[in-house]
């Protein structure tokens, strides 16, 4: 009976970083300098790269927990992105939460093509933060997903993490050295182009991949939002188109594709078919207003990826 029910427990994604307070608007056009604009949406949400992964995990019917610094119980803005993941069903018992510490809050405008502006205040006393025991944070994971926005918090998850031999994939949001000892520790490297070609000085994805793969033995990608993911592999460059779908709000949707890149390699899956399903997440979040929270659950990406085909 144990067996059994051992088996029928889905695997566990712990998703480490950055958790931010979102404040979006909808606009038609972005205002010039001194004019202004009416909003036709409106919505206060959770944000951050680690903190949407594990709603988009949880939306997709996957087991997830949060760990990451925030602010005290006297930051509103923390209590409320807790209370929000909560809500979502993740489990964020590896918070460390700082006296005096504040939490990241961004601005967000979104105009009638899906592109944003942002302006975010950061968060105050979280930076040197560590975890208190990183052992007991992945001793239950399947893998861990990371950005690197803390890098020393999240170093010290990726650490445990490869004590355990569990995969270990890395959000590379921002741009960095290409001989960061935290990239070392990925077994899967999913950077933003912005982080990438910023990082290699190179427009070329091929160029920038492989300048990122002398340093590391991992698998490395790029994701370059309507124009898709490319990879190394066998050798060489591999590319898989981003569907084509009405882009309401792309904020999130980087987020949402390593969410969904993350658990479909803990579910097994084929590389195709991982790069495949992480693609269809984010490309229905796009077409949902709220950032985070509009991303998909499980049953219509599925429904999704059966009429493309």
């Amino acid at each position: 009976m144990r067996s059994i029910l051992a088996e029928r427990v889905k695997p566990k994604i712990l998703c480490a970083g950055i958790a931010v307070q979102d404040i979006i608007m909808r606009v038609q056009d972005f205002p010039a300098p001194g004019t202004k604009v009416a909003a036709s949406e409106f919505i206060v949400t959770g944000g951050g790269c680690a903190a949407n992964a594990a709603v988009t995990i949880a939306r997709l019917d996957g087991r997830v927990a949060f760990a990451g610094p925030l602010g005290g119980s006297a930051d509103p803005v923390s209590n409320r992105i807790l209370s929000d993941l909560a809500k979502e069903g993740v489990d964020c018992a590896g918070v460390e939460r700082v006296d005096g510490g504040t939490a990241s809050v961004s601005l967000i405008l979104l105009d009638a093509t899906g592109e944003k502006t942002i302006a975010t205040r950061r968060g105050i006393n979280l930076n040197s933060v560590l975890p208190k025991d990183p052992a007991r944070l992945v001793a239950d994971a399947n893998a861990v997903l990371v950005d690197n926005r803390f890098p020393e918090f999240v170093t010290a998850v990726c650490r445990a993490a490869q004590g355990r031999k569990i995969p270990i994939v890395i959000d590379l949001d921002q741009a960095t050295k290409l001989d960061d000892p935290l990239l070392a520790l990925g077994t899967h490297v999913v950077a933003s182009t912005e982080a990438l070609f910023g990082m290699t000085g190179s427009n070329d994805y091929e160029d920038a991949l492989n300048a990122l793969s002398t340093h590391l033995s991992s698998f490395v990608a790029i994701t370059d939002g309507p124009k898709g993911v490319y990879w190394l592999e066998g050798g060489g460059l591999r590319h898989l188109p981003a569907f084509n779908v009405d882009v309401i709000d792309s904020l999130g949707a980087g987020d949402a594709f390593h969410g969904g890149f993350t658990l479909g390699l803990v579910e097994g899956r084929a590389l195709p078919d991982i790069l495949r399903f992480a693609s269809a997440t984010a490309a229905l979040k796009c077409t949902k207003f709220g950032g985070a929270s509009g991303a998909p659950m499980r049953a219509d990406v599925e429904a999704f990826l059966k009429q493309r085909g």
